[in-house]
């Protein structure tokens, strides 16, 4: 009784909010760790409590990491939450995450819709497409929907370049740059930033390590990059950046391969 006493009214220990939310005492330990959620208080006897605010932002690093982001991705996404405003952004946020994945799912269960569909019709069907769809799905590739999309050549070429490990690596690295890129542009970052100019960099040395210099390629992966409401964010705001980076670099290759 004496031990329950000491627990502030509307305050929680670590084994009690791992139980209401599903999770566990070593995770809760681990995301302390590493930034993401802290205790608010303390109890006289030294137990680590938390409040029902820090209940909330729990469930936004959950509902992110069912997304498929990454924690050093979800630290940058994370929202203070100290005033309706900020909560009213992270749920709208998070309802953009979660429409994008719809979207991706959708797009992924059409790819193998319409392969099933051959099969029953005993029609031609392309089973290298085929095996490149199944592999992403075993891997829980969240980039596996981007595939249908892709044509032969594209796709020799990634197999080409990227093994399994390489190629979730680079898209890991890749959605990394871009959440960066939303971080800046919420924070009203301007072109000429030093901070966005390093980024503008980074995400040009990335797309030269995709197409390994091909220029040619540029006019596809510019379509590829408003098949989603992020990327084309993410696109629209860093292409001012990287026209200011390419005077700098004294050329401008978008332009060189125009018709």
């Amino acid at each position: 009784m004496d031990k329950k006493r000491a627990i502030p009214e509307g305050y929680m220990t670590v084994g009690e909010l791992a139980g209401k939310m599903g999770t566990t005492v070593r995770t809760l330990q681990y995301y302390d760790r590493e930034g993401l959620l802290s205790p608010s208080s303390e109890s006289e006897g030294g137990r680590r409590l938390y409040t029902y605010k820090d209940m909330i932002r729990l469930h936004q690093i959950q509902a992110l990491k069912s997304l498929g982001f990454s924690l050093g991705d979800i630290k940058n996404r994370l929202i203070s939450l100290d005033t309706p405003e900020e909560v009213a952004e992270a749920l709208t946020g998070q309802a953009q995450s979660i429409r994008e994945k719809i979207w991706q799912l959708s797009e992924t269960l059409e790819a193998v819709e319409a392969l099933k569909a051959e099969v029953v019709q005993m029609q031609e069907v392309d089973f290298k497409k085929y095996a490149d769809i199944v592999v992403n799905l075993q891997l829980h590739n969240e980039y596996y929907w981007l595939i249908k999309h892709f044509d032969d050549d594209m796709l020799d070429h990634i197999r080409e370049r990227f093994d399994q490990e390489s190629g979730m690596d680079f898209m890991e690295r890749f959605q990394d740059v871009c959440s960066r890129a939303l971080v800046f542009q919420s924070q009203k970052l301007s072109p000429e930033d030093e901070q966005v100019q390093s980024l503008a960099a980074e995400f040009w040395g990335m797309v030269m390590e995709f197409t390994g210099g091909d220029m040619s390629m540029l006019p596809k992966l510019m379509e590829f990059g408003s098949l989603t409401t992020q990327q084309a964010a993410v696109n629209e705001y860093l292409q001012p950046a990287l026209e200011l980076y390419f005077r700098k670099c004294g050329s401008d290759p978008f332009q060189e391969v125009q018709p």
